[in-house]
């Protein structure tokens, strides 16, 4: 039974052999391709028209007449390019002797059906299309060229792939052609966009339009690229706007809302990622309605032609920037242009279109069936005479001023071209197939091939000049086009530099800024922001739910600083250094001080010595007037100890000014602390003198032994003793310093001196206020006494000055910082000091000189009792 169905197989299988090969001998090659003969054939599949009356794709029938219409030079040339190439290579004695090559090229018309039916005819060999299978009455099929965009690209090239077909496309940049996992046998002589989206990224970036609009294709490749463009855009600091997709087949009114969107949108650069048939009725909408503010930058994937817009529309692409493969010169291209003709190229299936296009004539003998669709075409136009030549019309009909895409493809024949050229003169034994074997040239298989244009490496001789990496791509680099069009509207594209993404040592990025020329026919730059730039001395504070790029700037705040535009954020200054009022820079702090030269400084300097020399008046007076009741009754050695530790006093604040050093640091405290303790020990001894004067008036009383010199000098000694061991205590274990303080005040500098340990200070400062309370107790209890020597009531105002000050010193010197806080101290010294002068010593002051009749002492005894008081303090 399994035999049966085995000879049953088998004769269905040579049936359908012999009647294949029957129908290979009866169909030729129809003309709805563009052929030549050769002994080895490369395919083409290119966009010559750019719409398409589909229909069905079938293997079972022959197909219909295809119905194409939208014909474009620019298209048109790239597969002239692809004909002058093995025109070239069949004249080159050079490479490939002995071998002429034939091209068969077929119109896609933009249809993914009709790329895909092209494809299959050119394998197959048949109008009735055969998968895998390929007429062997033929010649052998090496290759194919095309397609033009990826998204008819990748159909074919999943076809090519399973039947080990080489294709080479001049124009496809989807990156995961680049896989060749599913898609083995793919090459491209156009990088991927892959690459493209970090060039186009650089480019933004480089003029700093951070705030930008997209428009993508339609499509999946659209879109992906779409995608990774918008995500490189961002990686370098710069945001999409919008991102719009577009496609032919879009109505007009959605058409419109784009067109107002743009309009209306701030993003001022609007980058196309399509390829130019995709926006040709956007590009016509916004010329139509004068929306010409925007700056445009197109992608790879859009041929910037003139020919393809309507109704001068195309003026909208002036001032345009552009990226497209690198190119180089065509030799004889030009002239091999200018000599076409239709009695020249009888093969040229598309010639004829072209020359009515160019002559506005009408070509009787032209097919329209097949290559303009049903529609009347032409009847109102003159017939064409034949006698017309291009020449220079050439120029300006095929847009010679780029020719990147056209290159390509001239550029994937010349691989093949070199392939081949490799394959047929290889030495047997040295082959790269099984034990060194060739290729056999007679029966050139396509996978063999593939195989040497994967391993393609430049050699001498090697016209192509190239070499795919494993992925079947090439090394990526662009030239950037600027669109000029000149007041007498000559539509040229201006080469302005170079982008080559994976290139070192800052050579990836080549520009000439001053030959670009704007819409507006300027140089200068123009600006797409979503913000304005911040200037130094601010930052950008992003808003909330908007993106980065949209920002307010927000001034630095004290200490700290930018120097840059657009900065993010704003540093500190270093601890020594503060920002000056624009914010832009740090400038050393100010150190600061109480010195003798500012105001505040020369004023305590001036009331210190005013004072000084008030106390030393007073002293003098007491010195002169010694003998005086008024000033023996006071207890003449206590005041004269007074008044100079008053003088001391006020000297003392003249340690606190001036340039603080390791000397003023340890006396500014001690001094001051025990120099105000003696004069508050006097103050005590005088009021203690007094009230035990008055309470000893008896004869035989037993406080009559403590009246005399010795007890008031024993009170100063040993009350100003303690102070001294508190002062010497803390000089010895934390004494003073000078230090630079750049904590307590951010925008200066405080050269203070630290008290090493403040709870000597404190204790210094409790000490003293210890016996100031004291003395303000004793005296107030004692102010009733009688008598006006008695200087119960002056002490007990001076003593009361004293408390409030040094009460009030507290809060106002821990309150303040730096020189401040110095003058607040000196402020309480000099207060004090003067509360004591002027409260004990100036009523005596005014007694002694200016009413001298009471200092008598007839004015000072009332009683006895008195006097005795007297004698004894006498």
């Amino acid at each position: 039974m399994g035999l049966c169905a085995c000879a049953v197989l088998l004769l269905v299988s040579a049936v359908r052999e012999v009647a294949l090969q029957s129908a290979c001998k009866l169909l030729s090659w129809e003309q709805d391709s563009f052929s030549r003969d050769g002994e080895l054939i490369i395919g083409g599949v290119f966009i010559v028209h750019s719409e398409y009356m589909s229909s069905e794709l079938s293997f079972t029938k022959e197909p219909e007449p295809i119905s194409c219409e939208g014909f474009y030079n620019r298209y048109y040339r790239d597969v002239l390019a692809m004909v002058y190439a093995i025109e070239e290579i069949n004249q080159t004695p050079d490479l490939l002797p002995n071998v002429t090559l034939g091209f068969r090229i077929f119109d896609s018309c933009l249809s993914e059906i009709q790329a895909l039916r092209s494809t299959l005819e050119l394998v197959s060999g048949e109008k009735v299309l055969v998968p895998g299978y390929g007429c062997p009455n033929h010649p052998p099929l090496v290759g194919i060229i095309g397609e033009t965009f990826s998204s008819l690209t990748v159909p074919m090239a999943r076809i090519l792939g399973v039947l080990h077909y080489p294709q080479i496309s001049h124009s496809s940049v989807l990156p995961s052609l680049s896989d060749k996992q599913q898609f083995p046998s793919f090459l491209r002589t156009v990088p991927s966009s892959a690459f493209q989206n970090t060039a186009l990224a650089r480019l933004t970036r480089h003029f700093g339009w951070t705030w930008v609009g997209m428009i993508i294709a339609d499509t999946e490749s659209g879109l992906q690229g779409g995608m990774n463009i918008k995500i490189s855009i961002e990686d370098d600091g710069g945001c999409v706007a919008f991102m719009e997709r577009i496609s032919p087949h879009y109505p007009q009114d959605k058409i419109l809302r784009l067109v107002e969107m743009i309009r209306s949108h701030s993003a001022k650069v609007i980058l196309v990622h399509s390829s130019e048939v995709y926006v040709k009725a956007l590009l016509e909408a916004l010329h139509a309605l004068k929306v010409e503010d925007k700056v445009w930058v197109f992608s790879a994937s859009f041929a910037i032609t003139p020919g393809l817009f309507a109704n001068n529309s195309w003026k909208i692409l002036n001032g345009a920037l552009g990226i497209v493969p690198y190119t180089e010169a065509m030799q004889g291209f030009e002239m091999f242009l200018y000599n076409l003709h239709p009695s020249t190229s009888t093969e040229d299936i598309f010639i004829k279109l072209m020359w009515e296009q160019a002559f506005h004539c009408n070509y009787p003998e032209n097919n329209r069936t097949k290559l303009e669709g049903l529609k009347e075409y032409g009847k109102h136009l003159p017939p064409c005479t034949r006698q017309e030549t291009l020449g220079s019309n050439a120029i300006s009909l095929f847009e010679l001023n780029d020719l990147s895409y056209t290159y390509q493809s001239y550029l994937a024949v010349y691989a093949f071209a070199d392939a081949l050229h490799a394959l047929v003169s290889c030495t047997a034994g040295h082959g790269p197939f099984t034990d060194g074997a060739c290729a056999n040239p007679d029966e050139i298989r396509p996978w063999q091939v593939l195989h040497y244009l994967k391993n393609l490496h430049l050699e001498p001789g090697m016209k192509s000049g190239i070499s795919f990496d494993v992925n079947g791509d090439i090394t990526a680099s662009y030239n950037i086009l600027n669109v000029q069009i000149s007041r007498d509207e000559v539509f040229q594209t201006v080469n302005v530099g170079k982008l080559t993404p994976r290139e070192a040592n800052g050579r990836d990025f080549i520009i000439n800024e001053t030959a670009i020329r704007w819409s507006d026919g300027s140089s200068q730059v123009p600006s797409s922001d979503c913000s304005k730039s911040c200037l130094p001395g601010f930052r950008e504070a992003a808003r909330e739910g908007e993106p980065i790029c949209c920002y307010d700037c927000v001034p630095c705040s004290q200490g700290e600083f930018s120097s840059e535009v657009d900065s993010t954020e704003c540093h500190k200054c270093p601890d020594d250094q503060w920002s000056n009022e624009r914010r832009d820079q740090c400038i050393p702090k100010v150190i600061e001080f109480l010195s003798y030269e500012e105001p505040l400084g020369l004023t305590i300097t001036i009331s210190a010595t005013t004072m000084t020399l008030l106390a030393a008046s007073v002293l003098c007076v007491f010195i002169k007037f010694r003998d005086t009741p008024i000033v023996t009754a006071n207890n003449r050695e206590l005041s004269y100890i007074l008044l100079l530790a008053l003088m001391c006093c006020f000297l003392c604040s003249f340690i606190f000014i001036g340039h603080p050093s390791k000397l003023t640091c340890m006396l500014r405290q001690t001094v001051f602390g025990i120099i105000f303790s003696i004069s508050v020990s006097c103050v005590l001894a005088k009021t203690i003198i007094v009230v035990i004067a008055f309470h000893a008036t008896n004869p035989s009383s037993y406080t009559r032994k403590w009246l005399g010199s010795k007890t008031p000098k024993c009170i100063v000694a040993s009350c100003s003793l303690v102070q001294i061991s508190i002062c010497l205590t803390w000089c010895f274990s934390y004494s003073p310093f000078p230090e630079l303080n750049i904590k307590s005040n951010t925008e200066k500098i405080i050269f203070e001196c630290n008290e090493g340990d403040t709870i000597f200070f404190y204790c210094m400062l409790g000490y003293m206020g210890l016996l100031a309370t004291v003395s303000f107790i004793v005296a107030f209890l004692s102010r009733n006494l009688p008598g006006s020597f008695n200087e119960a009531k002056l002490i007990t105002f001076s003593m009361l000055v004293f408390v409030s000050v040094w009460i009030s010193f507290i809060p106002a010197y821990l309150s303040t910082r730096g020189k401040y806080m110095v003058a607040v101290e000196v402020f309480a010294i000099l207060c004090s000091s003067a509360g004591l002068l002027s409260c004990i010593f100036f009523p005596k002051c005014y007694i002694i000189l200016l009413k001298p009749d009471k200092n008598i002492r007839a004015h000072l005894i009332n009683k006895v009792k008195g006097k005795l008081i007297i004698d004894k303090i006498e």
